[in-house]
């Protein structure tokens, strides 16, 4: 198999997952949160918002209030972004326009708190697979995006700002302490289940194993499991003696061959394993941090202009 192919079948792998985590977040909205007239965040509750004041059609608001965020942004965000962006809105867009009809009452009847959880939980993990395949729903990301670059305040503590006043001013249209709360418990919930769904994708562990067939099991690991091994020199206090050490890290649901390999080949080797926080780097997740313009030119190689030196 050729890399582009390799490289056209995660493409559509990913796309795939990105359609089918945007349903589970449409029905997730639609059968349980917006029969109930919970205002939530992000453009989703901005539309709802509209919908229950005016009346509009909330798939359609949705798209455009992406679209028109997106027009005042395109500078900000590049155009990957805006591409992505576009994507999952028009799914998105696609899937809630269709769903809401089927569900002009919630799923539970007269359990609104017991529909705030499922509602968040199924949103969560929707949203969750999106992000991890690279995917964008857009909403609050877009102002996020556009203020982290202009400013020092973070993308997280953005959109939790955005959030937090789009459901606070459903208070104006109910007036109902009750739906603020509902929308807040889902906003909670509904990050913890995207963030789990995130984590446990790109969590990684690192093995180091100590093995006097140590040559054989790093081979088994290149080829078989396709992943990269580092050799430590180390010595052995008790005996004295020089031992290699293989250093590996792969992702968690990986970690299963990894021991496979090792007991097939050594069943005495030493081995240890640990958890990763993150692994960034060639093979893992891409380090995404801002760089400063001035930095930036000297990773690039760009040099200043200086001054002559009493050298020159």
């Amino acid at each position: 198999m050729t890399d582009k192919t390799k490289k056209a079948l995660k493409i559509a792998q990913d796309y795939v997952m990105i359609t089918l985590g945007l349903f589970t977040y449409a029905f997730g909205f639609t059968a349980f949160i917006l029969p109930e007239k919970i205002v939530i965040g992000s453009v989703t509750g901005l539309s709802s918002l509209i919908h229950y004041w005016v009346g509009w059609n909330v798939a359609l608001t949705y798209y455009a209030i992406n679209i028109i965020l997106l027009c005042i942004a395109f500078r900000s965000v590049g155009k990957q972004f805006v591409l992505r962006t576009i994507i999952g809105a028009s799914i998105s867009t696609l899937f809630i326009g269709v769903l809401q009809p089927m569900f002009p009452t919630p799923i539970i009847e007269q359990q609104t708190f017991m529909n705030v959880i499922l509602g968040a939980v199924l949103c969560g993990l929707g949203l969750g697979v999106v992000f991890t395949h690279n995917g964008s729903t857009g909403g609050t990301d877009i102002i996020a995006a556009m203020v982290a670059k202009h400013s020092t305040i973070s993308f997280g503590r953005t959109m939790m700002y955005c959030d937090v006043l789009i459901i606070c001013s459903s208070y104006l249209l109910f007036h109902s302490i009750d739906k603020i709360v509902y929308g807040l418990i889902f906003m909670v919930i509904y990050s913890v289940a995207a963030d789990r769904v995130i984590n446990n994708t790109r969590q990684s562990v690192q093995f180091l194993i100590i093995s006097k067939k140590w040559q054989q099991i790093a081979d088994a690991i290149n080829t078989a499991a396709h992943r990269g091994c580092t050799i430590l020199d180390g010595t052995g206090w008790y005996t004295k003696e020089s031992v290699k050490i293989i250093m590996v890290m792969c992702r968690k649901h990986e970690s299963v061959n990894i021991f496979r390999i090792i007991k097939e080949t050594d069943r005495e080797a030493i081995i240890t394993q640990s958890n990763c926080n993150a692994v960034y780097g060639f093979g893992f997740d891409e380090l995404k941090v801002r760089v400063h313009s001035s930095k930036k030119k000297a990773v690039t190689g760009d040099t200043p202009n200086l001054p002559p030196s009493d050298n020159q």
